[in-house]
């Protein structure tokens, strides 16, 4: 190994003004929570139970010492969600956390294995109230360096309709497949709703405005996720879930939480069943969230935004690895 090799080995992916403004920024979050009256908590990294999403891969380890008859195999988290829902239904309030979560397989780009995610609850709000509060930090967050971004909301629905032509609850798969132009994709073993995510992130995302904060809000039920689900105007099912863009980066997913303990249980085992159909590995259910949601959870809405992400946007670029201290390739 060269010296220049050796000496790029150790320096840090990030620019030091980067990471000076992430300290700022993750001051301006804790100020912002602190005036709105939402406490910062800790939970824990290690689960017994892990993330059962068909589309999300979680790291697992073994622990070599007493157990106590508790499983070995633990899992890194792939959010805070489920130990802040079991405050949430002891009775703590709003809350929020701001920490490290893990996701197997996502590395380039604008991904990292390893990454800054912070999630907050809110008790009594919905979905769409989440928005105002979500724009609002991101507007705070853009004006540590001097930027400003106007607000848009729009449903899911209402999105494909206007910007391709065609209605994304009605369509075949035949049309969505079609939609993309001429962007090619292996079809093998992807069903409708991933050619409705292939739209949006090669058609839609590409073409959002630099300079506006696009909210997204009531998907197809079929990608509701941990969000409610209820029957909109026209009698489809729409799950009560937004995402928010600034540009072309997803920032931030929100929830209606779902309360029902039996819904959300058989939403693990259908993502189980995916996962075993994949030849995927399959988490155990998370048994401590059920218990928590059936002793009676409150009405609340939640979203879990991207650090990383939001510092990229706020530096204008399209490279995780300059937010990063030291990004995967160096760590």
């Amino acid at each position: 190994m060269s010296a220049a090799t050796a000496d790029a080995g150790w320096r840090p992916s990030a620019g030091f003004e980067a990471l000076r403004l992430r300290a700022r920024l993750n001051a301006s979050v804790r100020a912002f929570f602190a005036e709105r009256g939402a406490t910062e908590v800790e939970t824990p990294v290690l689960s017994r139970a892990g993330n059962t999403d068909p589309n999300i891969a979680s790291f697992a380890l073994e622990f070599s010492g007493r157990t106590d008859g508790a499983p070995r195999t633990r899992w890194l988290r792939t959010s805070p969600e489920f130990p802040l829902k079991r405050l949430l239904a002891a009775g703590f309030g709003d809350c929020y956390e701001l920490g490290r979560v893990f996701r197997d397989g996502e590395a380039g780009g604008r991904h990292n294995p390893e990454f800054t995610m912070l999630e907050w609850y809110r008790l009594g709000w919905d979905h769409r109230r989440l928005i105002g509060e979500t724009a609002a930090l991101v507007r705070a967050a853009l004006a540590l360096v001097g930027r400003e971004a106007s607000l848009r909301e729009v449903a899911y629905r209402d999105l494909y309709r206007e910007r391709l032509g065609l209605d994304p609850f009605t369509a075949d798969e035949a049309q969505l497949r079609a939609a993309l132009g001429d962007v090619v994709i292996d079809p093998d073993g992807l069903n409708r709703d991933d050619w409705l995510d292939l739209l949006m992130t090669h058609r839609l995302q590409p073409q959002f405005g630099r300079d506006e904060m696009l909210a997204v809000r009531d998907y197809p039920a079929s990608q509701c996720a941990l969000a409610r689900v209820r029957e909109d105007g026209d009698g489809f099912a729409v799950a009560e879930r937004f995402e928010l863009y600034l540009g072309s980066l997803e920032l931030a997913n929100g929830y209606h939480e779902l309360a029902d303990a039996a819904e959300q249980g058989a939403r693990f085992d259908r993502d189980r069943g995916v996962r075993a159909q994949r030849g995927a590995a399959s988490p155990p259910r998370d048994e401590a969230l059920l218990a928590a949601l059936a002793s009676g959870f409150p009405d609340c809405a939640g979203v879990a935004l991207g650090m990383d992400r939001l510092l990229m946007a706020m530096l204008d670029t399209a490279r995780i690895a300059d937010v990063l201290a030291f990004d995967f390739t160096l760590a």
